[in-house]
């Protein structure tokens, strides 16, 4: 299961956020909710292992993921609110790279690109480049890349933004279909999501 115990950040004597608690057990969708500044990608932060919290603590399977910093984010899918990418780089390309720098053999990296671009209609945009993409699209290219290793614990910040009516319900269907696997779980902060048991990676 994945566990916030007690998580604040501060930033100077301003505080992000103050003793956030909850777990996720497997099959499980959290939304995390709140106003703007309210400290929700800072969470995502901390859950993502990209923020060192101040005080408190993100355990995984009951160790404190920065114990193991480079084994969780293998098992970690993410998705940031902002879609920085590498504007030059085709869309095929940008997922390639993704594939390669986890260590995904190659025909499975191919498999698994070609049908996640088929599901959200990008196969046809699949040789423009990044930078001719709408923020939707790109924040498709994101989606994908964050699903491509089929992660056990997937962490979206703002996953719908930007997103087209088709794209949000093929999304919201994917999650659904997800969490009811054995041995899946999820969040989303923004939203986070994590499984118990390794389903069969495909």
């Amino acid at each position: 299961m994945l566990v916030a115990k007690g998580l604040s950040k501060f930033y100077g004597s301003v505080p992000a956020v103050h003793n956030v608690t909850f777990r996720l057990e497997p099959g499980q969708v959290l939304g995390y909710l709140g106003p703007n500044g309210s400290g929700k990608s800072t969470t995502v932060k901390m859950l993502a292992g990209l923020l060192q919290p101040t005080s408190g603590q993100v355990t995984n399977d009951g160790e404190d993921i920065h114990k193991n910093l480079v084994g969780y984010r293998k098992r970690l899918g993410y998705v940031p609110e902002e879609a920085n990418l590498y504007p030059y780089l085709t869309g095929e390309e940008y997922l390639e790279m993704v594939g390669t720098l986890r260590g995904m053999p190659e025909p499975r990296q191919k498999l698994r690109i070609d049908s996640l671009l088929q599901l959200f209609a990008l196969a046809p945009h699949r040789h423009v480049t990044l930078g001719s993409y709408s923020k939707g699209m790109r924040q498709r290219i994101l989606l994908i890349s964050a699903l491509m290793d089929n992660p056990d614990v997937l962490i979206l910040d703002e996953p719908m933004s930007g997103l087209d009516v088709t794209s949000s319900l093929v999304l919201k269907n994917l999650i659904q279909e997800l969490s009811a696997l054995e041995g899946r779980l999820f969040s989303f902060a923004r939203t986070c999501w994590r499984s118990s048991k390794k389903s069969a990676r495909s």
